[in-house]
């Protein structure tokens, strides 16, 4: 089968790989769209942390953002999943350990990360192989766009739970790309009043959100809670710097270089930080808010391309067809290119 591998820092190249077989407890599945994110870029630039510190090494085969369709089950697996949509978790725990025990896999030492970490090969690619118990089904009324968007749609779910608010408090997220904008969109179907700060403000704006500043125009009002979506250093200090006393701020925004921030504001405001690494626990209520209708993550999608032209988006190159959105979606099996 056909598969991306990157080769090394700025290589990348669609090569044929043996197809995966389905294993004692897992799943082949037959990849209908995958998604290409930050950290995917990171992989193929070759800035990605865990390529430093050993979890990750060259060649990859990335791609954790994904939904498809079970096509093989191996031994153990319940017959039930064959031929149903599904998508999946990218923190795969051990099921050992302590933490994974007490419900927080997607911090397990001995995890795999899929596409990310040495150890499960990632999604862009026309068959992947994955662990049924990390599956979940994708109802009729979710896409295979949609099924793409469940992963980053998890994170931004777990940012909203970790802002802690009610309806009618006011929520400032940092950032308008993937993750920030479907903060946003979770948080407003909760009936919470959103901003957002970013540069992408027209696109924002085309979502129906009326509150979108740059930091020159961001106006004071109390911010109940703050999300930081960006890659900027210095925007962990402005969270704290903004939310009000005794509140929240979410940090899932990982900088290329170490950001600050000022533990006397900290403390002084009595401000909670909230760190979020990865979409577990967020995965079943960002499906069932797309399958409710709450929210329709697919106007984010720029252009859907195929697996030939996953390198050149990688490399920074938006396909010629490519909306306003901030994401692009990969058709592992199609050649043709759609905006």
């Amino acid at each position: 089968m056909r598969a991306l591998v990157l080769t090394g820092p700025g290589k990348a190249e669609v090569l044929q790989v043996p197809a995966p077989v389905a294993g004692p407890g897992q799943v082949v599945v037959e990849v209908a769209r995958a998604g290409v994110c930050g950290t995917d870029v990171e992989l193929f630039t070759g800035e990605m942390s865990y390529l430093h510190s050993g979890v990750s090494s060259y060649p990859l085969r990335p791609g954790h953002e994904w939904s498809g369709t079970v096509r093989e089950i191996g031994e153990g697996v319940d017959t039930s999943w064959l031929g149903r949509r599904v998508t999946g978790d990218t923190m795969i725990g051990c099921g050992h350990c302590r933490r994974c025990t007490n419900g927080r896999h997607h911090v397990c030492p001995q995890r795999h990360e899929l596409g990310i970490r040495d150890g499960l090969a990632g999604a862009l690619a026309e068959r992947l192989a994955f662990p049924a118990a990390y599956l979940h089904a994708l109802p009729d009324g979710v896409d295979a766009t949609a099924g793409a968007l469940v992963e980053p749609a998890g994170n931004a779910q777990r940012c909203v739970e970790a802002a802690a608010l009610a309806a009618g408090e006011r929520l400032l997220v940092l950032g308008t790309g993937t993750i920030g904008l479907l903060t946003a969109m979770l948080a407003r179907a909760r009936g919470i009043e959103v901003h957002l700060l970013g540069k992408e403000l027209e696109f924002a704006r085309s979502l129906g959100f009326a509150d979108v500043w740059t930091r020159e125009s961001l106006p004071t009002p109390p911010w109940d809670a703050v999300v930081d979506a960006t890659n900027a250093p210095s925007m962990p200090g402005l969270a704290v710097e903004l939310v009000e006393p005794g509140r929240r701020v979410v940090h899932i925004g990982l900088s290329g270089t170490p950001s600050t921030i000022d533990t006397r504001d900290v403390v002084l405001k009595d401000v909670t930080a909230v760190g979020i690494l990865g979409a577990s626990a967020g995965l079943a209520p960002a499906i069932a808010a797309f399958a409710s209708g709450a929210v329709d993550p697919r106007p984010l999608v720029a252009a859907t391309v195929s697996l030939d032209e996953a390198a050149d988006v990688l490399a920074g190159r938006r396909p010629r067809s490519a909306g306003a959105g901030p994401k692009v979606l990969i058709d592992p099996i199609g050649a043709v290119s759609e905006a």
